[in-house]
């Protein structure tokens, strides 16, 4: 009697121990799941930290890459194509946006000013009165804006940094008043679509891009013609 009771007991912590043991190994075999460190951030939302954590007197554009890392081609176009609607400094931020544009077609992985450049402080000031602005329109467009049609990075970089230098000749030599408006405008878009990864709004962004384009080379070339039309007509008399 007493035998068959052990024997009983014997096998239960048996069975028991079988089933712990089943259990570890499953947690072993299956890891917590952690956040996706590469997880899409909207640009809104990066663009609000970067306005809580900007110092408070000034910055520079230094820090500005260094806060952006990977999303600081994208944002820092987005942010001079904005200041190159503005007339009168249209002209500083177009030579500034040659900078990332060409250093995109060469492949970098972020922006590199100057040293004078980068290290040249800015008021802090200028800087959250721009992001207060185009953070409330940036959540707004992110209700249709998003990550879709995905495109080849580097393949992408290129094409955006040749697009950009092509508009930026017109917004920095456009000798006609508010004429830089519309490139600036057109280079902001391709910036946001560059920057939200929305593929879709890449391909309608480069198609205004060339549109605008063929628009400015016709304007440039009939320029150059009454010019010439001009000219001969002045040495004829």
């Amino acid at each position: 009697m007493a035998g068959g009771l052990v024997a009983r007991l014997q096998f239960i912590l048996g069975q028991r121990g079988r089933v712990a043991e089943q259990d570890f190994r499953g947690s072993e075999l299956t890891p917590t799941p952690v956040p996706d460190a590469r997880a899409f951030v909207p640009a809104s939302v990066v663009l609000q930290r970067l306005h809580d954590e900007a110092p408070t007197d000034h910055f520079t554009l230094g820090w500005l890459m260094g806060s952006l890392s990977k999303r600081s081609f994208g944002i820092i176009m987005l942010l001079l194509a904005l200041v190159a609607t503005v007339p009168g400094i249209a002209y500083i931020a177009g030579l500034l946006l040659m900078i990332p544009a060409f250093e995109m077609i060469a492949g970098r992985a972020a922006p590199i000013f100057p040293r004078g450049i980068a290290a040249r402080p800015f008021p802090t000031r200028h800087l959250a009165t721009l992001v207060q602005r185009a953070v409330p329109v940036l959540r707004f467009l992110e209700k249709m804006i998003h990550p879709r049609w995905p495109t080849p990075l580097e393949a992408t970089k290129r094409l955006v940094g040749i697009v950009v230098v092509m508009l930026n000749i017109t917004v920095v030599f456009s000798p006609i008043p508010f004429s830089s408006v519309v490139p600036a405008l057109v280079i902001a878009l391709i910036s946001l679509a560059y920057l939200e990864e929305d593929g879709l709004l890449l391909l309608i962004g480069l198609s205004v891009a060339m549109v605008v384009l063929t628009i400015a080379s016709v304007a440039g070339w009939e320029t150059v013609v009454g010019a010439e039309w001009i000219s001969r007509l002045l040495r004829a008399r």
